[in-house]
């Protein structure tokens, strides 16, 4: 598989890039970054060392590629789409924090390519994910209600919370349980919690690659869902498994749901 990397120079690229670079079914023929980039036109392998690969850090261009990863920002990830449309290039697409005519922008790009986007690409998280759903729809049935409150850490750098992971764990539990309030936390006398509220916690601390909670509170007994990375290769490699799979796919919008058959 030849891959293209945008946003190859970013911690998650770099990630992206060593995996890759070890995988003999993969080789990495481009590996792209803005254009006023301080690392432009230094070897990629160096960059996230792993030794030279051949691969200078080049702006968005054409190239041999069979697929293309993106972990970018959402204002370079656009132009990637448009890239991708332009040269019908199927795109893994792991850049979150989109605005609202973003999000529909590439929405409707997924018309015309194929495209695995999430808002993590961890396995584990995605498994979760799935875990969720089978207990907000079991536990709605709960008479005395049952509390939902999704805490999520990453690191210091984070410039989006809460998560896009969280979001979505927020929108699995809405679907499931019929829930319609979201609060993002909580300060002073804010009263009782309702019975309708979905409850975001975001802690940001150190170097913590990204760890998420999902408390279901009753009377008398809780459960807690919690999925844990202890470093970004999970989500590297998650990536690289869409995209092998995303090989072949007709033009449509997929999820790590489908990659993993979940």
């Amino acid at each position: 598989m030849k891959l293209a990397i945008h946003g190859a120079a970013g911690r998650m690229g770099q990630r992206v890039t060593a995996l890759a670079h070890d995988d003999p079914e993969v080789q990495i023929v481009a590996a792209l970054e803005s254009a006023t980039h301080p690392k432009l036109g230094q070897d990629a392998g160096l960059v996230a060392g792993v030794g030279e690969i051949g691969v200078p850090l080049a702006v968005v261009g054409e190239s041999d590629a069979d697929v293309v990863i993106d972990f970018s920002l959402p204002d370079a990830a656009v132009a990637v789409v448009s890239h991708c449309l332009e040269y019908e290039k199927p795109l893994v697409m792991a850049t979150t924090g989109f605005d609202a005519d973003q999000r529909r922008y590439v929405e409707e790009a997924a018309a015309k390519i194929p495209m695995v986007y999430a808002p993590s690409f961890s396995p584990a998280v995605n498994l979760v994910m799935k875990l969720t759903e089978i207990a907000g729809g079991v536990l709605k049935k709960i008479p005395t209600g049952v509390d939902v409150e999704i805490i999520e850490r990453h690191h210091r750098f984070k410039e989006d919370a809460p998560s896009g992971t969280a979001l979505h764990f927020g929108k699995i539990v809405a679907e499931a349980m019929g829930l319609s309030e979201h609060v993002h936390g909580r300060e002073g006398r804010c009263g009782a919690r309702t019975r309708e509220e979905i409850g975001y916690h975001a802690v940001r601390s150190g170097d913590n690659p990204g760890e998420h909670t999902i408390v279901f509170g009753m009377l008398g007994e809780t459960i807690e869902l919690r999925v844990a990375a202890s470093n970004r290769d999970c989500y590297a490699s998650g990536a690289l498994m869409a995209a092998k799979w995303l090989l072949g796919k007709p033009a449509g919008m997929y999820g790590m749901q489908e990659v993993l058959g979940l």
